[in-house]
């Protein structure tokens, strides 16, 4: 079994790929860095470079991920994070991010015409 390139599952780790090779990103358009993170995470943080840097070469896209304490956890949500911005580019209106703003927007719309026509 090989080991995994980031602190997650296989099955979490195969999906990023699958999903990269929809977007139509490889590896070799990455550029990445590291730079020391700030805020939550204790002394960890501060004194390692724990805080990811991801450059799309091609599209020029960057994403900054300090989510996590860990290097390894970074470097999975900035390359899931570079899939999202590029689905949100390329898809526009039928991103999932967008469809879910979409659905929370229209969700909220109802709950403000039920609470104005209760008050009423």
């Amino acid at each position: 079994m090989p080991m995994p390139r980031f602190g997650v599952t296989q099955q979490k780790e195969a999906e990023l790929m699958r999903r990269m090779d929809a977007c139509g990103v490889s590896e070799s358009d990455l550029e990445e860095s590291f730079v020391r993170s700030g805020g939550a995470g204790g002394q960890h943080v501060n004194k390692t470079a724990t805080c990811v840097m991801l450059r799309h070469r091609p599209t020029g896209l960057e994403v900054k991920m300090q989510k996590a304490r860990s290097q390894s956890l970074n470097r999975f949500f900035a390359r899931r994070r570079l899939c999202e911005l590029l689905e949100a580019r390329t898809l526009g209106e039928e991103s999932p991010q967008a469809r879910e703003a979409a659905r929370i927007r229209k969700q909220k719309d109802r709950r403000r015409r039920k609470r104005s026509s209760a008050a009423e």
